[in-house]
């Protein structure tokens, strides 16, 4: 009876560790998918809405001018529309930062706020939303032309506000090596076009080498 006894119980630990296994297992796969989830969302994201950024100026600078677009290596301002019924606000200003999370890392959020259309400085819409946390490092980067229509090399800041850049480049790197794919979205408006109207980007002055 004792040696059946000590039998069972080997058994029972045999399978309470082969249990345990599989339930970490399923939780460690399903927290991966969560975290492929959250990467993809937010690259869907920043690449719709950064394609449909606005000329539209979300400021003015020293000298009363309208500034459409404002870029660093760690922050991004720009107008555009959101999905859905979130639209029917109206373009809003988004403002893109990479923020340290107190943790050794960064995340990255999105602040959404009203261009009141008599020139008023913009309405913070609520707090900031986390698009993507655990981030190891990352920054924004640049690529347009100049005034005199000379292509700029990618930047880490972008300081014509009266142009928008032609491509945006968002590099991040989340911790635990999930992988994020280096981002190159193109804008499709040209502030300076037209005065006082935005025209598209014309495809064939877009410098799309490695671009995404």
């Amino acid at each position: 009876m004792l040696g059946a006894l000590a039998l069972l119980a080997l058994l029972l630990v045999g399978v309470y560790g082969g249990v345990r296994s599989a339930i970490h297992g399923a939780r460690s796969g399903s927290v991966a998918i969560t975290r492929m989830d959250q990467i993809g969302s937010a690259q869907r994201f920043l690449r719709r809405e950064l394609a449909q950024a606005l000329a539209q100026p979300i400021g003015r600078d020293d000298r009363g001018q309208p500034i459409y677009f404002s870029g660093s290596e760690h922050e991004m301002r720009y107008a555009a529309p959101l999905p859905g019924y979130l639209g029917k606000l109206g373009p809003q200003l988004q403002v893109l930062k990479l923020v340290d999370d107190g943790k050794d890392g960064q995340r990255l959020e999105l602040q959404l706020a009203l261009l009141p259309p008599d020139g008023q400085p913009p309405k913070p819409l609520g707090e900031p939303q986390v698009l993507l946390d655990h981030i190891k490092d990352g920054s924004f980067g640049y690529l347009g032309r100049d005034a005199q229509n000379r292509v700029l090399p990618w930047s880490g800041d972008w300081a014509d506000g009266s142009r928008l850049p032609q491509l945006v480049r968002v590099k991040l790197q989340p911790q635990g090596g999930d992988g994020w794919p280096e981002l190159d979205v193109p804008l499709r408006i040209d502030a300076s076009a037209t005065a006082g109207r935005a025209g598209l980007l014309p495809s064939s002055r877009l410098p799309l080498g490695g671009g995404r």
